[in-house]
Order: structure tokens, then C-alpha cells, then sequence
């Protein structure tokens, strides 16, 4: 998918961050390069599709973060758990479900496909979320109501082990759908329509367009509608409404099993950058040829059909060079290469983009954390405000991150028809900053967002200090550290994901997605560690921890200071590997001439 494209049709983190990740689609120019299916065969598929596919993707995402944007109120209230216990379940889950999708592209590409990696995932996303529900309907399930005062103190029944193992095992079964739904989904989309003509080419932009409209109508739904369901209504029909709309959904993908256009496994990048390793390591004792001698001693065939650009030679990492150095044990005896461990310059250059980016996507992790508090103690903080619009109407705590959101939403239309053109004109560069540039501002403004908290976190518990009993702040005075956090992520999220997509060779665009999935379940854990790390070292001598259950006799406002100085530290790490990074070159392939190197620009 084109950048260009999305920033003209996306408002909001939520659309850019589902498209960014995957393959684009050939062109009518480009041929059917690496595609197993022919145009012949991709008849039956399209439009007719559709319906099955995106109500699939929709209901998934409906139960997943339905679940997710109100859980930690849920497993406070329902499961008696004091707030560190339920982040940490909160941050655990996250961060299993965040890697999962590695794990579900990579049985995809190599071994089942997409459609049964998505009718299998789907049916154990439906049966997470009815092990969910169950626990909200089934007193049996679930420890015993206690009253909110006992609940602050500490004093209630804490779940069994089989009730907790219940939770546990719905939670898993929800993470094993989201590891194979989300990766594959998009991809299964594309594959219904044929990109080599015109009409395939706009059905692929159309089906982008809907998968945005979808997306973020269950977005909204979610942390507005079923958020006050769960909150105000009932915790079993806010459960049970998208846990029946992901059964109908399994139903609806299984009668367009004759429609779809099935595309065969190809092979997992991953195994390919195993084998570089591998084969660098048994080739430790080699030799490699000075600079300018390298002609005739590294393996450097055609391009494969899926290969859409060629990368140049390069010194950095010189030790992974040796994995395509040409042996007699690498041959045949008609001299053809043994395909086990013989790399090429390809190979070996592909696994040096993922080598390059590793410590800027390091640098994601404690920027990301900041973000991740939006989903746990944001939320402990809510509940302990004054929420009312007016006289009757009380807005659930689970729904006051749609601020980040919004803020998101209006600034990225402003940033992409305003600011980028007027930086344009100062800097030259096309996209006004660089995108390391980007991503630097991103960390900075988790620092603002983590330090804003803290203030107004102070501001709250003095509040509650003078009032005992009563909520007279606001929730609103939330907003700023929300609209922080949401710039962090326009700024960070989405120039991480454009950067990985611009580093990474076309091919490789489903490692520039997993990354940022293994960046926010990272700092899912490292948040966890935090977490739990200052809840056994503060408090003592009669004084609780700063993160006890009662947050008016704690010091939240300290735990995200400590926030903000892991990010400024962070902040100081990017600015170093940044300076340090090489961009990915790109070789011109010309006849009867030698290759020239053109270094990409950010």
C-alpha cells in the first residue's frame, strides 16, 4: 500500500496502523511477480468476497477491543483484583497477543495458508470470548460481589485457581485468534482481486477504504456504546453481544469458502533469515576478500520473482558477508549451488535491514510503555473523578481514551495538508521532517505526557485529600496527558511503521508489521515489570506503596515520574542510535554497465 495513499485517506493512528504493515500490491505494470495465483483464477473471488472477509475482521476486533478498552475495570470490579494484579493480567495478555501474530504469519506463509489460519483462529477467538462471558454470567465463575469500601481496603475473596484458570484460558483462546486473524486478513483481501488490471487494482483501493470505514466504527462503538453497556447495564450482555456477532462472523467467512480465491503457501522470510545466520556461523573461519576483490567469491544469482528491488553490498555487519561466500562444498558436482546453507548477497543484505533497525525499534519499547498506561492506571485514575455530564448521564471510565484518539484524528490531517507542506518548503524533504526526526518527536512528547500526568495526578489526590469522599476534579483534567499521549503516538507509531516499510525490501514489509507488534507487547511487559518492581519497593513502615489500591493514599503521581525519566533516558539512547544509523541502499541494474548504489532518503 502506497504512504502517499493512506495519509490522504486516513484520519486517525487507529486506519494508518492496520495498512502500514503489508505487502503492496503489483501494480498493472508490474506483472503478476510471486503471485501463485493466476488472474484466470482470481475470477471467483472480488467483491463477492468481501462481505465474508471484512465481517470476519470487524467482529474480531469488535471482541478483542471491546474486551481490552474496559477489561481492568472488569477484572477490578468482577474479579476483586487490586490494580496492580489486574495490570498485570492486562499487561501480560496484551503483550501475548501483540506477539502472537509472528507466530500466526509465519504457520500462514509456510505451512496452511491464510484461510485456515483465519477459520481456525476465528473459531478461537468466539470460543475466548464465550469463556469470558460465562464468567461474567455464572456467579460460579467469579468470586464473591464485595462492596466498594472493602474493595479499597483490601478485605475481599480473592478468585480460586479454577477461577482464575477459566480467565486465563479465555484469554488464550483470544490470543491465539488474534495471532492468526490480524496477520492474515488484510492479505487474504488483497488476494481476491487480480492487481495486474485496472478493475483488480481499484477493488484492492476500495477494500482498503471499507477496512478503514469498518475499523473505525468498531472503534468507536467499543469505547463509547459497548463501554457504557459493560459499565451501566450489564457486564453479560456487554460480554455476550460481541461474543454472538464473532459466532455469526465464523459463519459468514465459512459459506464464502467457494468464493475465495485460495492463494498456496510460499515460504516464511523467517526461514531465510535462520539460514543466514546459520550459515555465517559454519563459515566463521573463512576469509573475506579485501574490498573491491569480492568479483566471483560471494553468490549473487537473479533476483527471485517475488524480489522487487536488488541491495548492494555492504561492510557494515562484515561477519554476515561470510554466509555468501562460494565454496566446493557449496557446490554440486555439476557445480550448481546446494541450496541449504549457500546465501546470497540478498540474503545476507535483507537480514542487515532487520540488523539496522533493531535499535530503533528498541528505543519504541519505553516510549510505547508511556503509552500503555492509557489502558490501566488512566483508568484508575477515571474511576476515582467526577464523570457526570450533566445530572443524569456518567461517562464510563473505559471510554475517556477516546481523547487520545480524537486528538489524534484531528491532527493528522492538519500535520499532513498544513505543516508538511510549509516544512517542505524550509527543509526540501518531501515529507517536511525525516522520519527518524518524526519518531525523535514522537519520544519527546512521551516524556511531556508521562511528566503532565504526574502533575495533574497531584493535583488530583490533593483534591481528594481536602474532600474525602467526594470527586470534585473533573475528568477532564485528564485531557492534557491524553492529548500528549496521542501526539506521541501520531508522531512515533505511525513514523516507525513508515520508516520499517522503507527500510525493509518489499518482501520483508510483514517483518516491518510484526515489529511494531513486538514493540507494544514489549513495553505490555515492560510495563509489568514497572509495575511490579515499585510495588514491592515502596510503601513501608506504615505507609503504603504508591501503587496500593487506594490511589488517594498512594503516589501514582511518582510512578509516572519514574516513567518520565525512563523516557528522557530513552529520549537520550534514540538521538545516539539515530545519529549512528545507515540507510538501506539500492542498486540501479543497468545493461552492460557496472551497478551504481543509490542511498535511499529519508
Amino acid at each position: 500500500m502506497v504512504v502517499k495513499s493512506i495519509k490522504e485517506k486516513s484520519s486517525s493512528f487507529f486506519l494508518y496502523f492496520c495498512s502500514k504493515g503489508f505487502k503492496k500490491p503489483a501494480s498493472p505494470q508490474q506483472g503478476t511477480k510471486g503471485n501463485a495465483v493466476s488472474s484466470e483464477q482470481k475470477q471467483p473471488g472480488g467483491w463477492k468476497a468481501m462481505p465474508f472477509i471484512l465481517g470476519n475482521e470487524t467482529f474480531e476486533r469488535f471482541a478483542t477491543i471491546g474486551l481490552l478498552s474496559n477489561f481492568m475495570v472488569y477484572l477490578m470490579k468482577k474479579f476483586n483484583m487490586d490494580q496492580v494484579s489486574a495490570s498485570n493480567v492486562l499487561n501480560i495478555w496484551s503483550g501475548v497477543s501483540n506477539f502472537a501474530p509472528l507466530i500466526g504469519a509465519f504457520i500462514s506463509d509456510a505451512y496452511v495458508g491464510r484461510f485456515a489460519t483465519i477459520a481456525v483462529a476465528s473459531v478461537a477467538s468466539f470460543l475466548g470470548m464465550l469463556t469470558i462471558t460465562l464468567t461474567a454470567w455464572i456467579p460460579q465463575l467469579q468470586p464473591p460481589q464485595c462492596p466498594a469500601e472493602q474493595q479499597l481496603h483490601g478485605h475481599c475473596i480473592s478468585p480460586s485457581k479454577a477461577q482464575l484458570g477459566v480467565l486465563l484460558t479465555g484469554l488464550g483462546l483470544l490470543s491465539i485468534g488474534t495471532g492468526g486473524i490480524r496477520p492474515c486478513s488484510i492479505p487474504f483481501g488483497i488476494d481476491q482481486f487480480d492487481p495486474t488490471t485496472e478493475e483488480g487494482a481499484k477493488g484492492i483501493n476500495s477494500f482498503f477504504n471499507w477496512y478503514y470505514t469498518t475499523f473505525t466504527l468498531v472503534i468507536l462503538l467499543t469505547l463509547t456504546l459497548v463501554v457504557y453497556i459493560q459499565d451501566s447495564v450489564s457486564w453479560v450482555l456487554g460480554l455476550g453481544i460481541p461474543t454472538l456477532l464473532m459466532a455469526a462472523s465464523i459463519v459468514l467467512f465459512l459459506i464464502g469458502t467457494r468464493i475465495y480465491v485460495h492463494v498456496k503457501p510460499q515460504g516464511s522470510i523467517f526461514s531465510s533469515i535462520a539460514q543466514v545466520f546459520v550459515a555465517a556461523y559454519n563459515k566463521r573461519h573463512l576469509r573475506l576478500p579485501a574490498e573491491g576483490q569480492e568479483f566471483g567469491v560471494f553468490y549473487d544469482p537473479p533476483l527471485k520473482e517475488y524480489v522487487l528491488s536488488k541491495l548492494p553490498l555492504t561492510y557494515q555487519f562484515r561477519f554476515l558477508n561470510k554466509a555468501a561466500i562460494t565454496t566446493k562444498n557449496d557446490l554440486e558436482d555439476d557445480s550448481s549451488p546446494k541450496k541449504r546453507w549457500l546465501c546470497s548477497i540478498q540474503d545476507v543484505e535483507e537480514v542487515k535491514c532487520l540488523v539496522r533497525i533493531i535499535p530503533i525499534w528498541a528505543s519504541g519499547i519505553i516510549s510505547f510503555t508511556a503509552m500503555a498506561q492509557q489502558g490501566t492506571f488512566t483508568l484508575s485514575q477515571a474511576l476515582k473523578m467526577n464523570r457526570h455530564l450533566g445530572p443524569k448521564f456518567q461517562i464510563p471510565a473505559g471510554s475517556i481514551s477516546v481523547i487520545s484518539m480524537l486528538t489524534i484524528g484531528i491532527f493528522l490531517p492538519v500535520y499532513d495538508r498544513i505543516m508538511v507542506p510549509s516544512l517542505r518548503k524550509i527543509t526540501k524533504h518531501e515529507g517536511g521532517i525525516t522520519l527518524l526526526q518524526r519518531i525523535g518527536i514522537g519520544n519527546f512528547f512521551s516524556i511531556l505526557a508521562m511528566v503532565a500526568a504526574g502533575v495533574f495526578e497531584q493535583k488530583r489526590r490533593n483534591s481528594a485529600t481536602l474532600h474525602p469522599g467526594a470527586a470534585p476534579i473533573s475528568v477532564f483534567w485528564l485531557s492534557p496527558q491524553l492529548i500528549l499521549m496521542g501526539f506521541c503516538e501520531a508522531f512515533n507509531i505511525l513514523g516507525q511503521i513508515e520508516f520499517f516499510n522503507k527500510q525493509f525490501p518489499e518482501h520483508m514489509r510483514s517483518i516491518a508489521n510484526s515489529l511494531i507488534f513486538c514493540s507494544l507487547a514489549g513495553s505490555s511487559y515492560l510495563s509489568s515489570i514497572v509495575v511490579n518492581v515499585v510495588h514491592h519497593v515502596t510503601g513501608g513502615h506504615g505507609h503504603p506503596d504508591w501503587l496500593t489500591n487506594d490511589i488517594n493514599a498512594g503516589r501514582l503521581d511518582y510512578f509516572y515520574y519514574i516513567l518520565a525519566v525512563m523516557s528522557a533516558f530513552n529520549f537520550l539512547y534514540f538521538l545516539y542510535v539515530a545519529h549512528r544509523y545507515r540507510y538501506k541502499g539500492q542498486v540501479r541494474i543497468e545493461p552492460k554497465s557496472e551497478p551504481d548504489v543509490e542511498l535511499s532518503s529519508m
